[in-house]
């Protein structure tokens, strides 16, 4: 940007303080060229006005605010000095610059010209940008690689007519034919096979479900990246001269829409840690800071892990509150073993303890909030591992978009705050959806969820309390749902969680013999127990209609409304590495639930349930998973009741359990006229296996195995008469949600319950 003032006849202004005495007198302005930027557009951005004082701070304010509309290329002011009325009369020269006519396209044969506007940012009319027109010639030629077109080729041409000031933007496009990579070939792998290096990258070739990831396409800035990711690779193997060249990529085309790609890797040696030091510590003794390291003499050399045992020993000193303590890595290559020595020289710092906690950043979430999550408070030895304990717990918050927690120097030696900066995010969501599933067949949902919710602070848009609060209102063929639920999960700023829910649901998938509504609510005390172990306290009252019921079937369907009131107790322990798409880790879950007249219900039972998933990472190539997924549970009238309501026995059958069958046709009958009707037991149990592999990400196979049985009598865990099938299906993310489609085939059946392979398609987990 170049900005002139020039002074012409009647002398020079040369300080604020001559000028002030003048005036502005006539104001006008000139273009240099074609005039194609309207008179009025200028004035509205600038200041100076006829009659106003002469500033030339705001001369200068004008002529950058023109600047900043990017409508000129050069701007000059000159003036004209009167002493006599001791006037200024100032003309601003504004050089416009060429504005654009029409975005053209010459080439395009494969791609319409309108979905190449959607990638540009040159518009009709707009300001003529020639370093737009380059940015825009990129992200064309990226569309086209992206779809496939990796050979094309995109310059421009622009025609500029002076007498107008406008010009025709044009872009050659050269498409070339639409290539899929048929394989991607490694030269010089010796030490490590190509189905790993081939996992290591991003840029695979095509395969049927390629439409689906958008995969299998030549994209040059991902081909660079994955020529470091091979690099990193390497390295973390102990190849630390590996060299990947990019200039011996062969790019081979057997036909006009097929590409080879050849990788030369030259692997170089692989080195091995040697000796291993510690030197400049006198607080930690080396033998204790030695056994904190993962990498040992004779551990392949992998600069991640050695990173991690520097982060690992200042950790060491952190703990104690030497949180200045730093470690400098010193690598010595041994020419007589081939290996590299390691040396760790420790700089010890001062001990520390917290002052005070300082938060900054939270406009609409209460300190308080942030303070519950911290694992360090005032008065303590300053640890480091807290403070990243209390970062980790603040992110899982999801609060938050950052979370920054640093210690603070104060003026008071071996003191320092603890301060935490956050910057606040949006915890709320409101959301419409559709969905359709083998049960429930079409639904349409509206969801209002506020995760930061602040039951008694309207004036913040009721957020900034940590609170939970959901409303669900969904409408289907087959159902229908209404919930509203609250929880609070600090009671009396402790960790203990009170909530409650308030729904009804209406359903008519349960049985093709009668309609169920269900009307309650539920309030619950939930609390980290001990370890991973978590405890929920829960009572809650609902009303069970029963409706629709055709009078052939009223000996087994009661129609009638009843009303129940339970106690729960649930305890959970969770260790799965992910809720979806699970590696490791399981899941086991003991229920416990009593259903009795004595709190204001109509029926008297229990319920007792375990419930358990572990998952088993099988193979790394396809990330192959092994889960097992076993239940049972016993379900006893007491008091009064003579047996259990059909509606609360267990049944087995569908996208959930047993996937052979339809849902809940597995288990006791009865015989009503030609129909046998499911009237569900009073035991169960279930077992499942499955094994899943990717096939391309976010696709998987499964392929399972499922058993169970249904008996009548409570306690009766007798396996005699169990169903059991097996099946393969899909698993798929679509929008964060998992999407499984299951064809279940039966092995074992009854005569009442063999329809046949069923087809499942179900949104969520099984565990």
């Amino acid at each position: 940007m170049i900005i002139a003032l020039l002074v012409t006849t009647g002398g020079a202004i040369r300080a604020q303080s001559a000028a002030s005495s003048y005036k502005v007198g006539s104001l006008d302005l000139k273009f240099v060229g074609a005039a194609n930027v309207n008179e009025q557009v200028v004035r509205a951005n600038m200041q100076m006005r006829e009659g106003l004082e002469l500033d030339d701070t705001m001369i200068d304010q004008d002529i950058r605010s023109l600047y900043k509309t990017g409508l000129f290329e050069f701007i000059e002011v000159k003036r004209d000095v009167r002493e006599a009325d001791r006037t200024v009369n100032l003309v601003f020269e504004l050089t416009p610059k060429f504005r654009v006519l029409r975005v053209n396209y010459d080439g395009n044969v494969k791609v319409k010209s309108r979905r190449l506007d959607k990638e540009i940012k040159t518009r009709a009319n707009a300001a003529l940008d020639e370093r737009q027109v380059k940015e825009d010639v990129t992200k064309i030629r990226e569309y086209y690689q992206k779809s496939g077109y990796n050979q094309a080729q995109v310059s421009y041409i622009i025609d500029r007519n002076r007498s107008t000031g406008f010009g025709n933007v044009t872009f050659k496009i050269n498409e070339g034919a639409k290539v899929k990579i048929a394989r991607v070939n490694f030269v010089g792998n010796e030490h490590v096979k190509t189905g790993k290096l081939r996992k290591a990258i991003d840029t695979k070739k095509w395969t049927i479900f390629s439409w689906l990831t958008g995969s299998g396409r030549f994209k040059d800035d991902q081909f660079q990246d994955d020529l470091d990711k091979l690099r990193d690779y390497y390295r973390e193997l102990g190849y630390l001269d590996v060299e990947v060249p990019a200039d011996q990529v062969a790019y081979d085309y057997p036909s006009s829409r097929k590409l080879v790609l050849t990788i030369r890797i030259n692997e170089g040696r692989q080195y091995r840690v040697g000796d291993i030091t510690i030197t400049g510590n006198t607080i930690i003794p080396t033998d204790q800071l030695l056994a904190v390291l993962k990498q040992t003499t004779g551990s392949l050399f992998a600069p991640s892990k050695i990173d991690r045992d520097v982060t690992a020993l200042e950790d060491a000193y952190g703990k104690d509150g030497y949180i200045e303590t730093r470690v400098q890595l010193v690598r010595k290559p041994n020419l007589d073993t081939g290996a590299i020595d390691v040396e760790y020289r420790v700089r010890e710092g001062d001990k520390f303890h917290v002052e005070s906690i300082r938060v900054e950043g939270n406009t609409k979430t209460k300190s308080i909030v942030i303070i519950r999550e911290l694992a360090l408070g005032p008065g303590d030895v300053f640890d480091s591992v807290r403070m990243k304990t209390s970062k980790q717990r603040l992110d899982n918050t999801r609060f938050f978009e950052e979370v920054n927690v640093t210690p603070e120097t104060t003026t008071i030696p071996g003191r320092k705050n603890l301060k935490i900066s956050v910057k606040e995010g949006r915890t709320g969501n409101l959301t419409f959806g559709a969905g359709f599933s083998s049960l429930e067949r079409a639904v349409v949902f509206a969801e209002l969820t506020q995760s930061n919710f602040d039951l008694f602070n309207r004036r913040s848009m009721f957020q900034g309390d940590g609170q939970k609060f959901r409303l669900r209102l969904q409408v289907g063929s087959r159902s229908s749902e209404a919930i509203l639920s609250f929880e609070e999960p600090w009671l009396f700023e402790q960790q203990l969680a009170l909530g409650f829910s308030i729904f009804r649901s209406q359903s008519d998938y349960n049985s093709s013999f009668y309609d169920e509504v269900r009307t309650g609510a539920e309030i619950y005390l939930r609390k980290r127990l001990f370890e991973l172990v978590e405890g929920r306290l829960s009572y809650g009252y609902e009303i069970v209609d029963i409706q629709d019921v055709d009078a052939a079937y009223l000996g087994v369907y009661p129609e009638e409304s009843t009303a129940l009131s339970k106690i729960g107790l649930q305890l959970l322990r969770d260790t799965r590495d992910k809720l979806v798409n699970t590696t490791r880790g399981n899941r086991l879950e003991l229920i416990t639930e009593i259903t009795t007249s004595a709190l204001g219900g109509e029926e008297d039972y229990y319920k007792l349930e375990a419930r358990g998933s572990q998952f088993f990472p099988l193979f790394d190539t396809q990330n192959q998973v092994l889960a097992v997924i076993g239940r049972a549970g016993v379900i006893d009238a007491f008091g009064d009741t003579n047996e259990v309501p059909f509606y609360d026995r267990f049944y087995l059958g569908g996208p959930y359990t047993l996937r052979g069958f339809e849902y809940r046709d597995v288990g006791p009958k009865e015989k009503v006229g030609s129909d046998d009707v499911p009237v569900g037991g009073n035991t169960y149990g279930f077992l499942s296996f499955e094994y899943s592999v990717d096939i391309v990400e976010p696709l998987r196979f499964a392929f399972f195995y499922d058993v169970g049985f249904v008996n009548d009598g409570s306690y009766e865990f007798s396996p005699n008469d169990y169903n059991d099938n097996f099946g393969f299906g899909l698993r798929l993310l679509i929008a964060g949600a998992p999407l499984s489609l299951d064809y279940g085939i039966p092995i074992t059946s009854d005569p009442e319950n063999d329809n046949g392979g069923q087809f499942n398609f179900s949104f969520g987990t099984r565990f």
